[in-house]
Formats: C-alpha cells, sequence, structure tokens
C-alpha cells in the first residue's frame, strides 16, 4: 500500500491557485455589468495579468458611483428642482430655433438639468486677471450672499482681490458660503492658510467629496466635484474653466517649465442665474444636509428682457447618466456647418470619436485647440493617441504652444449655439467628475466666442498628419499603453 503525503507548500501553491481561479471567474461575472466595453476589458486585462494588484485598485477606484447616501441626496435634489421649475415662465425665448434646439433642451431636461431661460446676458473674461478681478467687483455689490464653488480655492497673491472681497462682504452682513474640493486642495500651496482665512472672515464653508474615512467620510477617492462657480444676490453668476488660484497653480514643476494656464468665464444675468444657484444649493445640500432658504425657482417672478436662451447641465457620478457626454453627442450629430471644440484634456470614448469622425465625413469643418504642451504625463500621453485617426478623418487638430496650458472648455456649433463650463471631453469628465456646462443659443454670444477662438488660432500651430507620423516609436508606444489606462474607470 503507497500513502501520498501532501506537504504544507503543495497545499499553499493549492489554495492560491483555487483563490486566483475564483478571482478570474468571479471578475468575468461582476466588472462587464453596467461598464463600458473597454473599460471593462481594461479592468479584466488589469486583473488577469496582475490578479492581487488588479483586484486590490479595483476595489479602491472600481466603482465610478458615489456612496448609496449621496445618490440618494442628488435624487432628492433632482425631483425637488423637476418639480419646483416644471411650470416656470422661462422668458422670451427666441424665436426660429433650429429644428434639433428643442430636442436637445429636452434631453438635458429628462437627465436633471435646469429649464431652457430666455432673456439672459452674458459676458466673456478670457484674460485670467480680468476674471478674477470681475468676479471680485460682483462680490463687492453683494447685499444678501455670495455663493462660491471651485474645483480649486487658494488665497495667493493673484486671488487676494478676491479674498479681500469675500471679507469685506461678511463685514457688511452678507451671508459667504464657501465649497471647495477636498483631494483637488489637499497637500497643495495655500491650503491650510486658506481654511484659516475662510474661518477667520467667518464664511460658512465645507469641503466637497471628502476623503475622511476616520470621519465617516469616504467614496471612491478620485472622484471630483470638479464645477466652478459664483453666485452673488441671485442676480449675477460666473461659470467655466477658471480656478480661483495663480495661474501657475502655485505648483514647483509648474513654475520650473514656466507653464501658465489659459481659460475662459463666462458672466451671466437673467433668470439662468437661478439655475447655477440651484447647482450650488444641491452640492451644499449633498455636503452639509442643510436646505438654504434660497428659492429653486428660475425666474422668481422678474420679467426677462430679450436675450440670450441658456440652460444649465449639471452632470456627474451622482446622476444616473453622462448627461455632459449625451449632450456633446448630440450637438455633434445635429451641426450642419462646423464644430469647433476647445477641450485641454481630450480623450473620448468610442462613440464621440464616431462622432467627430462622421461630422467631417458629413462635410462639416471640425476643429480642435488642445495644448501642445500637458501638465499630466499619462493624460497628455491618452490624448495623442486619438491624433492619427482625428487627422485622417480630417478634423484640424491647433497646437496651443507652450509654455501656456490651454484649459478654456467649449464647444461652438454651427453660428449659433455653444457650450461653456467646467467639463472636458474626457471619459474622467463624463463618469467621474462632478460639472456644470452651460448650453446657450444666440448669435452675438457664439461670435464673441469666435472671437476668443481666434486668439487661440493666433497662439497656436496646426498638427498636420504629415509631421504626425515622423513621431518616434517610443512616442507611439506610450500613447497606445495610456490609451489603455484610460479605460480603467
Amino acid at each position: 500500500m503507497i500513502t501520498t503525503t501532501i506537504d504544507g507548500a503543495t497545499w499553499t501553491v493549492a489554495v492560491f491557485a483555487l483563490i486566483d481561479l475564483i478571482i478570474r471567474v468571479t471578475a468575468i461575472i461582476v466588472i462587464p455589468r453596467q461598464r463600458r466595453p473597454t473599460a471593462a476589458m481594461a479592468w479584466l486585462l488589469a486583473i488577469f495579468f496582475i490578479p492581487w494588484v488588479g483586484v486590490f485598485l479595483f476595489l479602491m477606484i472600481g466603482s465610478p458611483r458615489l456612496p448609496r447616501a449621496r445618490r440618494h441626496k442628488q435624487d432628492e435634489i433632482n425631483a425637488y428642482i423637476l418639480e419646483a421649475t416644471q411650470n416656470e415662465d422661462v422668458g422670451p425665448v427666441q424665436p426660429d430655433a433650429p429644428d434639433w434646439f428643442s430636442s436637445m433642451v429636452r434631453l438635458n431636461r429628462n437627465l436633471g438639468a435646469m429649464p431652457l431661460t430666455g432673456g439672459n446676458t452674458a459676458d466673456l473674461f478670457p484674460d485670467y486677471e480680468q476674471s478674477i478681478a470681475a468676479m471680485a467687483a460682483a462680490i463687492d455689490e453683494a447685499t444678501t450672499y455670495v455663493h462660491v464653488e471651485f474645483y480649486i480655492l487658494q488665497a495667493d497673491t493673484t486671488t487676494e482681490v478676491f479674498f479681500a472681497a469675500l471679507e469685506a462682504a461678511k463685514r457688511r452682513g452678507v451671508a459667504v458660503r464657501v465649497l471647495l474640493d477636498h483631494w483637488a486642495n489637499r497637500n497643495k500651496p495655500y491650503y491650510r492658510q486658506t481654511c484659516r482665512r475662510l474661518d477667520a472672515m467667518g464664511a460658512q464653508w465645507h469641503l466637497m467629496l471628502p476623503v475622511q474615512p476616520l470621519k465617516g467620510k469616504y467614496q471612491r477617492p478620485d472622484l471630483r466635484n470638479h464645477r466652478k462657480l459664483l453666485v452673488v444676490d441671485g442676480r449675477v453668476a460666473f461659470t467655466g474653466s477658471q480656478n480661483v488660484t495663480d495661474s501657475t497653480y502655485n505648483l514647483k514643476a509648474n513654475l520650473r517649465r514656466g507653464l501658465r494656464w489659459v481659460d475662459l468665464m463666462v458672466r451671466v444675468e437673467g433668470p439662468v442665474v437661478e439655475s447655477v444657484n440651484a447647482v450650488f444649493l444641491g452640492d451644499w445640500y449633498s455636503e452639509c444636509d442643510e436646505v438654504l432658504a434660497q428659492s429653486l425657482g428660475i425666474t422668481d417672478g422678474r420679467e426677462a428682457p430679450a436675450g440670450l436662451d441658456a440652460q444649465i447641465v449639471p452632470s456627474g457620478p451622482g446622476f444616473e447618466f453622462q448627461n455632459n457626454l449625451k449632450l456633446f453627442m448630440g450637438l455633434l450629430y445635429a451641426a450642419q456647418e462646423q464644430i469647433i471644440i476647445v477641450s485641454p484634456y481630450f480623450i473620448p470614448d468610442e462613440g464621440l470619436l464616431v462622432a467627430i469622425t462622421t461630422a467631417c465625413q458629413r462635410g462639416l469643418r471640425v476643429e480642435l485647440f488642445v495644448s501642445e504642451e500637458g501638465d499630466q504625463a499619462m493624460v497628455y500621453h491618452a490624448q495623442r493617441s486619438y491624433y492619427e485617426a482625428l487627422l485622417r478623418a480630417g478634423v484640424k487638430i491647433w497646437l496651443y504652444q507652450r509654455p501656456f496650458i490651454l484649459h478654456s472648455k467649449s464647444m461652438t456649433i454651427d453660428d449659433e449655439v455653444a457650450i461653456i463650463g467646467s467639463s472636458n471631453m474626457d471619459m474622467r469628465s463624463f463618469g467621474l467628475n462632478q460639472e456644470i456646462s452651460l448650453f446657450v443659443r444666440g448669435r452675438e454670444f457664439v461670435g464673441k466666442l469666435r472671437e476668443v477662438e481666434a486668439t487661440y488660432r493666433a497662439a497656436s500651430r496646426e498638427l498636420t498628419l504629415e509631421e504626425w507620423q515622423r513621431q518616434p516609436l517610443r512616442s507611439t508606444v506610450l500613447d497606445n499603453l495610456a490609451r489603455l489606462t484610460s479605460a480603467l474607470q
């Protein structure tokens, strides 16, 4: 009789092999559910090739959704806004809209956007320091409240005028409420000084999406509130791409490389201001459970003069669908003459890439403005991996020349419709960031935005297919690897 003895090492190998098999089978069942095929494939490849590391990363950042309590709050906010505004007088909307325009407005509304409002005015601020000065000037006229919500908020030399205006407003008895993203500001220059200054002036302020597990506050750590907005007395509002910080972001690496950010903000008056404020009120409730007394009414009973048609479209992981992506896609297919896109981080999903290349094949003029220099290596290389397909389709790619980072985010459709806001055209802005977009109809406004685009064109150089094909092999390899990792959402 032969007795077979299995030693401890063999048992260990068998157990690890069984666990490895369970991980792989479970991954095939769990990961593809309610996830884009590219993202699912990227996660499966990561787990299959590096199982333990892949599982750890998936547990950390595998869910793009907010925690259940936050999603429930967002549902409450959406339902309340819809109920409060469903019978609103939207003001004198301009006649003779394109045939497709009303369907885009209805799409936005069904996904959680505010109503379309008429009778608005808008002014663009493409100069970095002038926009900060304009916001400070608006705060100086506040009599009731100032609502500040920015992804990055730093009290530095450049923003001194902004913080001085907040302090003066608080001394006048104005309510000053401030929201800033936790992860984007922590460990950044001036973070502690900024918090102390907000405390000293007596402002009410909260961190957005805080990652503080010891305080019971935790969600996927790379979820961000990327919105930028300011509301003063429900009378005037600002939104766009610019943070409240120096154009270098006060980072040593940027200073060493001489990098400066180029941004675009828009100042609006009219009924749409209350729509911007509704976004703030929702985020305030999400962070501190406080329902503010300001009305979510859009027109607030005021008679609005003729002006721009505007609609505020919030988006982010608190919504069921990717609101900004659906809006962009709809407009790309609706355009009849030309499309001009400005996006510092351009990493489209398959559908968006098809929509853009299809626009070229339909005979439209399509231009894309991006930066020649990258401030984030992985994003920069992932973005570059799409250039050849775009160039071959006929997209004109303009590289805003170093040492500037073109950070503006806008899209103009034909000569009458535009979007400006905080949303990039990348998978992070579509799925992980909370964003705000201003959807505008008005030839005069689009004309002003075309003038800004012309200044970008003058400061850029065109990338040609011939130049692109001369890039070294190592760049192609880096670009393609970065493109694979960009799908890990």
